[in-house]
Parts: structure tokens; sequence; C-alpha cells
């Protein structure tokens, strides 16, 4: 599913020289590396304001606890979604409350997150599921209709776009996560949250750093969250690679698209504007889904379920209030979903290989 090693050897080697130059300068911790990745996410992102953080689960707690969201307060998701953007919720002290999603893209269902609204919601949690992003501007009029915030978790949508506005942009927050497997990863954990808003990015920067205005001055309680000097530098060199591997991924899903005819595996609906999708995953459904998967790894093909248990499967999250008429087409993805090999250092062989290994299962 993903070939660190065969990345090219220039950015290794500029990895290594960027690591070297933070071990060089003594400083480790919220230094000019940080400084100088949040200057240059924040302009790729459109945004006024990046603060680098551990990792993307904290990304979302510290958007929700930046802008007042907490004990009390309801915030709509999706189920269908990694376990840290519904446990980042708990985490923050509000209560998830769970929306069904579109059958045909798998992201979160407008409609339903209607019927999800009460008197104590605060905010929609918007996930831009495996690289896509469609319809913000009625995302946001939806938010603004109801009186509630708009947060976008990037995690899987590195700099894709909506009428050529980036993803994070559009709400009042937008949480990404660097884990090493995302399009823009580091060598380890980190993540950011990138925002418009003077106030907020002034209480997010206090809050990842124990809630300290200044050195042993604490007016708040916060916690330890900050992205450090090393993976800071590794992810600015990494940002340098960010457009041609993501056009790797685009002209890989453009393949799969094109390629895949059998009429027992069915892809996603394709992305309604060129740059709305960044391909973090290709993801396709089958009815036989364990057969499929077994028939491809026969042909050494690794396959992956994202994800095979949604939000309200998990054990902690079972008495989750969720829309009123059910979570079927969430139920109905989690049993079929696929994700196929869709990373910048797959080769064309490789590719076709995994096209014909698709087109031959019965």
């Amino acid at each position: 599913m993903n070939d660190f090693k065969a990345e090219p050897a220039a950015l290794r080697e500029a990895m290594a020289a960027a690591a070297a130059r933070v071990f060089a300068s003594g400083w480790y911790v919220l230094g000019q590396e940080v400084q100088a990745f949040e200057r240059s996410w924040a302009e790729r992102c459109g945004t006024r304001h990046c603060m680098g953080v551990a990792n993307g689960m904290d990304a979302i707690e510290l958007a929700l606890r930046g802008l007042d969201i907490g004990p009390g307060d309801e915030v709509i998701t999706t189920p269908m979604t990694a376990f840290a953007t519904v446990l980042a919720i708990v985490r923050a002290g509000a209560v998830p409350v769970l929306a069904d999603i579109d059958p045909d893209t798998a992201l979160l269902d407008p409609d339903s997150v209607r019927r999800c609204l009460s008197s104590r919601t605060k905010a929609v949690l918007l996930v831009h599921l495996y690289g896509q992003v469609r319809d913000l501007r009625d995302w946001v009029e939806l938010c603004r209709a109801a009186g509630v915030q708009l947060i976008e978790d990037c995690a899987q949508a590195h700099l894709a776009r909506w009428d050529g506005q980036v993803a994070g942009s559009f709400g009042a927050a937008g949480a990404y996560s660097f884990y090493p497997t995302k399009n823009l990863g580091a060598i380890g954990d980190g993540g950011a949250v990138v925002t418009q808003s003077e106030e907020l990015a002034q209480r997010v920067a206090r809050l990842r750093n124990y809630g300290q205005s200044e050195r042993y001055v604490h007016p708040e309680l916060g916690m330890n969250s900050r992205l450090d000097e090393i993976q800071a530098a590794l992810l600015s060199e990494r940002l340098k690679w960010l457009e041609p591997f993501t056009e790797r991924r685009r002209a890989i899903a453009a393949r799969y698209d094109a390629g895949i005819d059998n009429p027992r595996v069915r892809s996603l609906a394709p992305a309604r504007q060129p740059q709305a999708h960044v391909h973090h995953l290709y993801v396709v459904c089958c009815e036989a889904r364990a057969e499929l998967a077994r028939h491809l790894g026969e042909h050494g093909i690794q396959t992956h379920i994202h994800y095979p248990v949604p939000a309200h499967r998990q054990v902690p999250f079972v008495s989750l209030r969720r829309d009123p008429r059910g979570l079927p087409h969430t139920e109905a993805h989690a049993a079929a979903c696929l994700s196929l090999p869709c990373h910048p250092q797959l080769t064309d062989d490789q590719l076709e290989a995994v096209i014909a290994a698709i087109n031959a299962f019965r």
C-alpha cells in the first residue's frame, strides 16, 4: 500500500540534511523550523495562521477547545472515519453525534446532518474522507443557517481544492495530520491547525503548550501537543514534493477509473472538480470483498479496508446518538469498501497488474 523506500534519493538526501541542520542548531522544540513550516503551510492552505501540533487527533481537539466547544455541547460527524476523529470530540469533553454518509462518495450526508441537529449542537466536524472535498460552499451555508461552527478534518485531503480554495480554509478551523502515510507525511507523528482567526490561533498556540501565555504563566489548562523541530524540518522538505506526488496519485486514480471493468467492483463517484480529490486512498466497493482481497493477495497485491468497523460499532461509542433514520449507508459501505494501492511510488507495471487482477476476479 505504501513504499517509502522507493522515494526519490534527492528527497531522502534533503531530509537527512534537514535533520542534520536541527542537530546543529541545538534547538529542538518550538524553534525556527516549526515557525518556518507553519508559515509555509499556512500560505499553501490560504489561511492566515497555522499551529504545528503533535498529531491529527490533537489538532481536532485543540480546534474544538479553542472554540470553547466542550462539556454539554454536541458535535455532528461521520461514523465512517478513523477512530481518532470521534475520539478527539470526546477528549474535548463534547458529545459526538453520528450522521450517515452519501453512498456514492462515502462523505457526510447533509440531509442526515440536518436530522441530527439539536439545541445543543455547536459544530459539524466535516471529514474530507479519502482525500476528496465536495460542495463546501453548501456546507458553509448549512452551518451558518444552523448557527454552528464548521470544522474540517483534513487528515486525508492535503491541498484538495474546491472552487480554487484549499481544504481547511472554509470553516472556523482545519485540522491536518502528518502521519507517515498521509499525502504530506512526517517520519513519525505530526499535525497542524489552520485558521483565518487571530483569536483562535493565539488560543490554540497556548493550549498546545500547557495553556502557557508566556514562560511559566498558565492562564488556562492546556496540553502538551507540539510539533517538534525535526519533524517540522522534514515536513518542509517533503512539502516541496507534495504537488508532483499528488499529480501522480491523480494519474493512478484516473487509470483505475478508466481501466477497472468488472461488474462486481464499483468505484466511488468521481470528483466534481479536477483539484477536488487528492486521492489519499483509492477505494472500491465489492459485495464479495473478502474474496476479492484474497484474490488480489494471491497476485501479490496488498489491500486495506478504510474502515471495517464504523464508529457506532466501536465499543466505547455504541450508545452515541445518531441519525434517527439509522446509518444504513455507513453500514453498507463498511461491509464492502476496499482500498487499492495508490501511492506516488507505484509503478505503471504495478498499476496495470492491479487492474488486470481486478478485472480477472470472478
